[in-house]
């Protein structure tokens, strides 16, 4: 999570001033975004969507309910949420990035959903949206590039109606037994797949280095908690890779 004094915070393994981490952030996303989903397929795999189709099973939408997917990005877990909350619902995709909501955009038109889907170019630590708004936050490999998490979460908390489950899905601390090939596989090879697939090994070794400086899985529950959600948890995937952590407020 880092070390230093108030006024700076980290990006990657360096420490930066606390007003510049969302605009060095927002680069990287610049300089990804066309190649984003591709990159995503490539370096996990695939499983990511394996991830994203458990975290949506994990929040159970219904249909008429409203969902907030924050980073929602080029909308992975929207083309999932959408046909569950039904042309009565509405899923809002928020994301810092306009480039990533473009992609976002165009991506989910070409695949006929439209009319439940709105676009909100927003900041998760200040959301443009009133007390109570939503049925269900979920939140998927974003939280870790946010500067001020804890407002992040609080301000999940706040638009959240009672009853409601927050989500955050992300990139975690894995078991002994796989950390080792984790590491050789995050630093060596994904900077050079960046290098290769997307022309940005830069960006690529800040996503291995965020991961690092990443709340591990009990210390975002303990956030989660001091945010004000209750009955918090957390499921490991892929031997803690990825956690999926949930949090209501009652």
């Amino acid at each position: 999570m880092g070390t230093g004094n108030d006024s700076t915070t980290d990006f990657g393994y360096e420490r930066v001033p606390r007003d510049e981490k969302a605009h060095r952030v927002r680069a990287v996303f610049d300089s990804v975004a066309a190649r984003y989903d591709l990159m995503n397929d490539l370096m996990s795999f695939g499983l990511h969507r394996i991830w994203k189709r458990y975290a949506v099973e994990l929040v159970r939408p219904r249909v008429g309910q409203r969902v907030l997917d924050l980073a929602g990005g080029t909308g992975d877990l929207a083309r999932l949420l959408a046909p569950r909350v039904g042309a009565t619902g509405k899923v809002v995709i928020a994301d810092i990035n306009e480039a990533m909501l473009e992609q976002g955009r165009r991506r989910l038109v070409d695949d006929g959903i439209v009319g439940n889907v709105e676009f909100v170019l927003a900041n998760a630590e200040s959301l443009p949206f009133p007390d109570y708004s939503f049925d269900t936050v979920t939140i998927a490999f974003g939280l870790r590039n946010v500067t001020d998490k804890p407002a992040a979460l609080a301000e999940m908390f706040r638009v959240l109606r009672p009853g409601g489950c927050a989500l955050v899905l992300e990139f975690s601390k894995p078991s002994a037994a796989v950390a080792p090939l984790y590491d050789l596989y995050s630093f060596r090879v994904l900077p050079a797949m960046g290098r290769l697939v997307a022309g940005d090994a830069a960006s690529y070794r800040y996503l291995a280095e965020s991961i690092r400086m990443h709340p591990d899985q009990p210390a975002l529950k303990v956030m989660m908690e001091g945010a004000g959600f209750e009955r918090c948890d957390w499921l490991d995937l892929n031997g803690g890779i990825v956690a999926a952590h949930r949090g209501y407020r009652l």
